[in-house]
């Protein structure tokens, strides 16, 4: 376990603490998945207690559930009443082709009607399947990135390991952390019970791995404003992520909304966004600019295959990831099976979600210390490659959920009342509590409180 922790510790500054794990058992994987859920949720845990450590001089203890951890990767929302819409698209998911084997992402509108450009319209899984099993692998996945959409071939981690963004990955760091001269030191308005009070958290990110970041924040009391495009909606991940935030909608290419989110921009502490590489760039809103506009910012970003490479800006998912890396094919030969075999969870999304945090946290300490502004930069691909090189976790099942796990409040959403699983991060004296409840996207004004 402390193996997983050890190298995160490190990619943050982090003392090299062990920190317990509660519980036993894992997820069924042939990676260290419940591993990776415990390292990531604690290191998120021990940035915040550092962060008190500085501020206040005392230092929290931390403790981290196996159990929960585990479930929170999945899902920590469980409705009463009604239920969470289905995470994928109908024709989304593992295809055979003549070579091999593809997946296609075709949750957003645009990524399947990219696909549909170069396979033809599918009304149902059986038509796509009929259409893909005529294309080499290599050429399909080309192909459907050339029209924009997303796709990804299954590989080897040997393959991976060959291929020219493999080895991108491979050779850079877990977290690119950077400080940049600023004019940030503000002073620490938070509290132990909610450390990050006070800090305006603007988020730009979509499922999953930024939008966990910036749950977390929210638990720890920071004020999350999510911006997402005019007509964005992911109907089955909003119950789970938005919670603790508030979210409203602006059009980043609209000359009276860029102007709001320029005002936002340059208020905020913290910004999140996982857009491919040049996006803000084409937007006129690049590093450069970004810092013209808050020069104490700090600026958290992640994207799929990484920060160099041919693949840098390709668009790119925790499914796809798992694909392109080996771990699809790993859980194949795992399993004995016949058809690719993904992680249990989406834990590359999460873990990177956690990292992100953790990172954010780290540079906002380093920011109340000596002023300075910072960056970091995470990808999924490079989250992959510390979970491969770990190797296979414990095979002993974790207990079921039950109704124990569960906390006492109802928290009263859009869609129905619900519970919520109990955190699986406990820091002495400072509860994981979130004020507001989840939400519809674009509930609320493009305005901090």
């Amino acid at each position: 376990m402390t193996d997983l922790l050890t190298p995160i510790q490190a990619a943050l500054g982090l003392p090299h603490t062990p920190i317990p794990f509660t519980s036993s058992g894992a997820l069924p994987s042939a990676f260290a998945v419940t591993d990776l859920a415990c390292a990531s949720i604690a290191a998120a845990g021990q940035a915040a207690s550092e962060l008190l450590h500085q501020q206040t001089g005392r230092l929290p203890d931390l403790e981290v559930d196996r159990r929960l951890a585990s479930f929170w990767f999945a899902t920590s929302i469980r409705p009463i009443g009604w239920s969470v819409p289905p995470l994928w698209d109908p024709v989304a998911g593992d295809y055979p082709t003549r070579d091999g084997w593809i997946r296609l992402h075709t949750n957003a509108p645009h990524h399947r009607a990219a696909a549909e450009s170069v396979l033809g319209a599918c009304a149902d899984r059986a038509a796509m399947a009929g259409k893909v099993a005529q294309w080499a692998k290599s050429e399909l996945e080309q192909a459907v990135v050339d029209a924009g959409g997303c796709a990804a071939e299954m590989r080897t981690w040997d393959q991976w390991q060959t291929h020219p963004q493999g080895q991108a990955v491979n050779a850079a760091p877990l977290i690119q952390l950077a400080s940049l001269p600023g004019q940030g030191s503000k002073a620490w308005t938070g509290s132990v019970a909610r450390p990050l009070a006070g800090i305006k958290v603007l988020d730009l990110t979509r499922v999953l791995a930024g939008p966990i970041a910036s749950r977390f924040l929210a638990g720890l009391g920071a004020d999350v404003l999510r911006i997402d495009p005019p007509t964005w909606n992911e109907p089955g991940v909003v119950p789970e992520v938005t919670l603790g935030k508030r979210c409203a909608r602006l059009d980043l290419n609209d000359k009276s909304d860029r102007a709001v989110f320029e005002c936002l921009l340059k208020d905020a502490d913290i910004l999140l966004h996982g857009y491919r590489a040049d996006a803000l760039e084409r937007l006129g809103l690049g590093t450069n600019e970004r810092r013209q506009l808050n020069p104490g910012l700090i600026d958290v970003c992640l994207n799929a295959y990484g920060w160099s490479g041919p693949w840098q800006n390709r668009r790119g998912f925790d499914s796809l990831v798992q694909m392109s890396s080996g771990i699809a094919e790993a859980g194949m030969r795992w399993k004995q099976a016949d058809k690719p075999v993904p992680l249990p969870v989406q834990a590359l999304d999460h873990a990177t979600g956690y990292l992100m945090a953790a990172s954010a946290i780290r540079l906002l300490a380093q920011r109340l210390s000596d002023g300075t502004g910072g960056s970091a930069r995470l990808s999924l691909a490079r989250t992959a490659k510390l979970l491969i090189e770990q190797g296979p976790g414990t095979s002993e099942a974790l207990r079921a959920e039950d109704v124990q796990d569960q906390g006492l409040i109802v928290e009263q959403t859009p869609w129905g009342p619900a519970h919520r699983l109990h955190a699986p991060l406990k820091i002495s004296g400072t509860p994981l509590q979130w004020a507001l409840p989840a939400t519809e996207l674009g509930s609320h004004r493009a305005q901090w409180r």
